[in-house]
């Protein structure tokens, strides 16, 4: 393999141990950052998880998996610490913990990717809990901020999870200062500004950077894009849902490749694929990412409005 990805996903790769009974548990590889990259490879862009994990048998498993998805094996780092676990103990509503305070994905050593990597990255993207453990999140914050200066373009996906608390709020601010597309869904907006009100929470986050693209995104009810003045509502095609897992890592995802391979479609288009994309993951169980074809195929059921900003869109 000698060409370089077009696209890189850093942060990290886990192993989900999710309850499934009194003494049963199941292991699932995951992470926000394989699944993402792992995400836009279905698409057919090459690209690459950026992250380090245990050379154990958890290890191997988060291996494979990107080996399955045809990820840029070059930027998988292994070494011997421990393994990073997200323990899911309860399921409805989800309840979990993290293990790894000293784990595998911490050692993550960004001088160590193949030489020139940069030159040929379109996007890179950043989030998840990566960026709230340290001394990885500054690694990070300080690769995202050369990239930056590069001219590489850059994609932000808090991904909002239990640990990200107000220690958490100046990365919240540096990488939405950085990024030139942002994602997030209420969920995120309400658990990274400590309120309920999603509206002002999705305000105060544009006021960090107004350059952003942000996408929003609202399971049921679809997602919205913002860029500049400008803001679009999106209903989602209906389906019947298997779950939702990995819809939000399918939406981005399909935002970024339409941007990246479809520049004059334009912002409506972005997003009519971005929400076809997140329906597309619901049709099928566990993190399955869709293919172009299955996107386009639901696209066209996609109904897009414009709406005033600050105003509650009404699809008609």
């Amino acid at each position: 393999m000698n060409a370089l990805p077009h696209f890189v996903s850093a942060g990290e790769a886990l192993t989900d141990l999710v309850r499934t009974g009194p003494d049963q548990w199941t292991s699932m590889t995951g992470g926000a950052g394989l699944n993402v990259a792992r995400a836009m490879a279905r698409l057919e862009v090459p690209s690459a998880f950026a992250g380090a994990i245990s050379n154990d048998v958890f290890g191997q498993a988060l291996q494979a998996s990107a080996q399955q998805a045809g990820l840029d094996p070059r930027f998988l780092q292994l070494n011997d610490r421990a393994p990073l676990l997200a323990v899911v103990h309860e399921t409805a509503p989800p309840d979990y913990f993290f293990i790894g305070d000293n784990s595998a994905d911490l050692q993550f050593a960004p001088w160590e990717l193949p030489s020139g990597w940069e030159r040929e990255a379109q996007w890179v993207h950043f989030g998840g809990i990566s960026l709230a453990r340290s001394p990885l999140a500054d690694r990070l914050l300080s690769l995202a901020s050369s990239l930056k200066s590069q001219g590489v373009r850059i994609s932000y996906d808090p991904n909002f999870r239990k640990l990200m608390d107000q220690p958490y709020d100046p990365m919240l601010h540096q990488m939405a200062a950085l990024a030139d597309v942002i994602k997030v869904s209420d969920e995120d907006l309400q658990g990274l500004f400590r309120t309920s009100d999603t509206r002002s929470a999705l305000e105060r986050l544009r006021q960090i950077n107004p350059n952003a693209v942000v996408l929003l995104t609202r399971g049921a009810e679809g997602a919205e894009l913002f860029s500049g003045a400008q803001a679009w509502h999106a209903a989602p095609p209906a389906i019947i849902v298997a779950d939702t897992i990995g819809a939000g890592d399918a939406s981005v995802c399909a935002l970024l490749y339409s941007m990246m391979h479809r520049p004059q479609a334009g912002s409506i288009e972005h997003l009519r694929h971005a929400v076809a994309a997140g329906a597309a993951a619901c049709t099928q169980a566990g993190a399955t990412p869709p293919t172009r074809q299955q996107i386009e195929a639901l696209a066209p059921s996609v109904s897009v409005i414009p709406f005033i900003q600050g105003s509650q869109p009404c699809v008609v």
